[in-house]
């Protein structure tokens, strides 16, 4: 297990997201990918995936471009990661609450289910526009305050 693996799909689509919640403006796709310095087409894909989920609207012409779906302060971190990546938390393809064990394992399925649960607390905690404003909500701030969420710990 490699803990939890954020893709680079996920990555620009939060960073191209960013640039959206912080504009006022259409952004076309090339000047997206210009500002984040992100690969077009690979961000033209992104960006087709998430207007597929509603996360952002496209407009054709003169004033055209990308703006987001709804506003800034609806869409969360989670809300990116589901429509890029699909859930937050599984177990060889099954939901965690779709698991279930025997014997001393039987409560391993709570186990998943609670890190799913600690998942969801942050990434659907914190919305773009926390991210913008650079105010993120106490408990998450909480967190990246804490010294020892900066510690690697890999054996």
């Amino acid at each position: 297990m490699h803990g939890v693996h954020i893709p680079a799909k996920v990555e620009y689509g939060m960073r191209a997201l960013l640039e959206l919640a912080d504009s006022e403006e259409p952004i076309t796709g090339d000047a997206l990918a210009r500002a984040q310095a992100l690969p077009p087409k690979f961000l033209s894909s992104i960006l087709n995936d998430l207007r597929r989920a509603g996360l952002v609207h496209s407009q054709r012409g003169m004033e055209g471009g990308y703006r987001l779906g709804r506003p800034a302060g609806e869409i969360t971190a989670a809300d990116v990661i589901r429509a890029l990546d699909g859930p937050l938390a599984e177990v060889r393809g099954l939901r965690p609450e779709m698991t279930s064990y025997d014997g001393p394992a039987a409560r391993l399925q709570d186990l998943w289910v609670a890190t799913r649960a600690s998942l969801r607390a942050v990434l659907e905690g914190v919305t773009l526009e926390d991210m913008v404003k650079g105010e993120l909500p106490a408990p998450i701030a909480d967190l990246v305050a804490d010294p020892d969420s900066w510690v690697s710990r890999v054996r």
